[in-house]
């Protein structure tokens, strides 16, 4: 069904951009000034790329997490705690409907946590030795509930999916942007001088910034989704009393690896222009959402 979403979405984009620039006769207008570009072969080169980098990273996000932070695997319990945790991971995926994922622990004493992989059924979900020796096993329970709520969700395929479809306008906007400008501007004959690879340079940059706040919105919606399903899979008290628990220890350091914030649980105190490039929402906004559910 994820295959089938990707090829459905991946076709949807194409047939609908191409009608749009059809109906908005935006190709006669390039045409008019010198922007001889053949918009359709260069919309599905724009996809192949900007769809392929981000299908990479789902494919290799189990392997990046695990080498990113240092996680290791439990196979063979070696104690109790190591027992519990991958029984409680078993229950929580039995009752969400999904296939047992990969359960790790990383060595890091902040309170954190993260779910990835590219399929529901073959994930890894993983938590920090220091949310495991000070959180209470309720708290610990919620949290490894949030993350197989993410999994549940297909949140790692969907992020994936939107951010495919933001590389791929990004390419495809940055490119016109720079044939354009150096064919009437610069007066480049074919459009493809200097000033076509400088401003397309510059547009990328510009136009990703802007594109990546969709990205990043899509994540903080997610996070509310997830609290929802850890609500669901333990209880909604056991849930607030888990983002509570976060809230406190929001001094503590944070050391996911960049590309894994969007599947973490740790709290970012930005404020103002910079909170929509905030992965999460504040966990008091979260805590409320539980509340008046």
């Amino acid at each position: 069904m994820r295959i089938l979403l990707f090829l459905a979405t991946n076709m949807a984009v194409l047939i609908l951009v191409s009608t749009v620039f059809k109906l908005l006769g935006l190709e006669g207008m390039l045409a008019a000034n010198g922007v001889d570009l053949n918009l359709g072969s260069l919309l599905v080169f724009c996809a192949v790329f900007g769809f392929g980098g981000s299908l990479i990273s789902l494919f290799l996000s189990k392997w990046m997490a695990k080498r990113g932070t240092g996680t290791a695997l439990i196979e063979e319990p070696r104690n109790q705690e190591e027992r519990w945790l991958l029984d409680t991971v078993r229950e929580l995926a039995d009752e969400a409907g999904i296939g047992m994922p990969e359960v790790g622990i990383f060595p890091s004493q902040a309170a954190n946590a993260f779910a990835t992989g590219w399929n529901r059924n073959d994930a890894l979900v993983a938590v920090s030795a220091g949310l495991l020796q000070r959180f209470r096993r309720e708290e610990v329970k919620a949290v490894m509930a949030h993350e197989i709520g993410h999994v549940a969700n297909g949140d790692m395929i969907t992020l994936t999916l939107i951010q495919g479809v933001v590389n791929t306008f990004v390419m495809f906007l940055a490119r016109i942007i720079g044939h354009t400008v150096d064919r009437v501007i610069f007066k480049t004959e074919r459009g493809r001088g200097i000033g076509y690879y400088v401003v397309t340079i510059v547009a990328e940059l510009v136009l990703g910034m802007l594109a990546s706040m969709i990205v990043f919105w899509f994540s903080r919606w997610r996070e509310y989704r997830a609290d929802a399903a850890g609500a669901g899979l333990t209880t909604n008290r056991d849930m607030i009393a888990a983002l509570q628990r976060l809230r406190e220890e929001q001094g503590l350091p944070q050391d996911l690896p960049g590309e894994l914030t969007a599947f973490g649980i740790s709290e970012q105190l930005k404020e103002g222009f910079s909170g929509l490039f905030r992965s999460h929402p504040p966990l008091e906004d979260r805590i409320r959402a539980l509340q008046a559910g």
